[in-house]
């Protein structure tokens, strides 16, 4: 499982998290408008805990794949120059060198948000299971939860856009 499924140079993990970031963000969106306009609080507070544990499970898989198989993003991009037949030119090595370049300050702006959307994620979580009644309703810690829940879908949506960004960056251009 070292080579990614989507055609590129990559890594399975890699590609399945992109590919989980891609699909992630609708279902986000889903469950927004089943609380928003079906008022249905459980259904909601269940695809969040699911949505969390899958991004939790997957993120986790990928860092062991991405820094202990691969031994690092370099490693995983360094597989281009890899499967150029013959030598690589100076100006090959050249072009990938300036590409790592630009996806490592891709990557700092992606791991900003990448970082930063689990803590927010779970923070958001826990306090709406300690603070909700279960089945869940509106309650006092209704207008906390709705802004940390808009802080986690903006981090989350912003840690997908990025992470697509560096994947193109870094592997497909």
């Amino acid at each position: 499982m070292k080579d990614g499924f989507l055609g590129y140079a990559t890594s399975f993990m890699l590609d399945f998290v992109v590919c989980a970031l891609v699909v992630l963000v609708p279902l986000l969106l889903f469950s927004l408008w089943a609380v928003k306009v079906r008022k249905d609080f459980k259904l909601h507070r269940n695809l969040q805990i699911l949505l969390g544990g899958v991004l939790f499970v997957a993120v986790g898989a990928f860092e062991v794949d991405m820094q202990w198989v691969q031994g690092g993003w370099e490693n995983v991009i360094n597989k281009q120059l890899e499967r150029i037949e013959g030598e690589p030119t100076v100006a090959q090595v050249a072009a990938h060198k300036a590409k790592a370049e630009n996806a490592r300050s891709v990557l700092h702006i992606h791991l900003i948000f990448a970082i930063s959307t689990p803590g927010l994620w779970l923070v958001t979580l826990v306090l709406a299971l300690k603070r909700f009644p279960n089945p869940p309703t509106p309650g006092s810690h209704s207008k906390a939860h709705k802004t940390l829940g808009w802080l986690s879908t903006l981090a989350l949506v912003a840690t997908s856009v990025t992470g697509v960004w560096f994947y193109s960056v870094a592997f497909v251009r």
